[in-house]
């Protein structure tokens, strides 16, 4: 019996293993919405990647940016909610600081309110079975994002520091 005979294929087997779960463990994790599932990533190029490769699986990708900035690079949390188009009902409601958020939604007709730095943009989103829907939303970048996204008070605070 040659042991070097069985040790070459379980050898193959850890290293394919380690490399599955390597992998796996870079992935962005799924997270429910009121009952929807999403994926928010896209930050590094490698992540960025394996979003774009799996969106076509999803029903809806919505994509985040500022013009004139890197596509990677989200100033600040980012709110969002989907609206039924016909009665304007919300049906799902959600935060992600990432360039990418992927969402099983129904089939249907919705309308997307993304909200960054005070400023909510609307974007028409209809998913049908089986396709893969997309919605860009692109803020201007002469927008003062620091300002904007600035805990509330800190100017009071600043202020009173200087007087002091």
């Amino acid at each position: 019996m040659n042991p070097i005979r069985y040790c070459r294929p379980l050898a193959a087997a850890i290293i394919f293993g380690l490399a599955a779960a390597a992998q796996a463990a870079g992935n962005p994790p799924i997270q429910l919405a009121q009952g929807i599932e999403t994926m928010a990533g896209g930050r590094t190029p490698q992540e960025a990647a394996f979003m774009r490769m799996v969106a076509p699986r999803w029903a809806a990708t919505l994509e985040f940016e500022v013009s004139h900035g890197r596509a990677d690079q989200v100033p600040g949390a980012i709110q969002v909610v989907v609206r039924d188009r016909e009665s304007g009902r919300a049906v799902m409601q959600t935060s992600t600081a990432q360039p990418l958020l992927l969402a099983r939604l129904d089939p249907g007709d919705y309308e997307v309110e993304a909200t960054m730095a005070g400023l909510t943009l609307q974007e028409p989103l209809v998913v049908f079975g089986g396709e893969a829907a997309k919605a860009v939303f692109v803020w201007p970048s002469n927008i003062d994002f620091a300002a904007a996204l600035a805990p509330p008070g800190g100017e009071q605070q600043a202020s009173a520091r200087i007087g002091d």
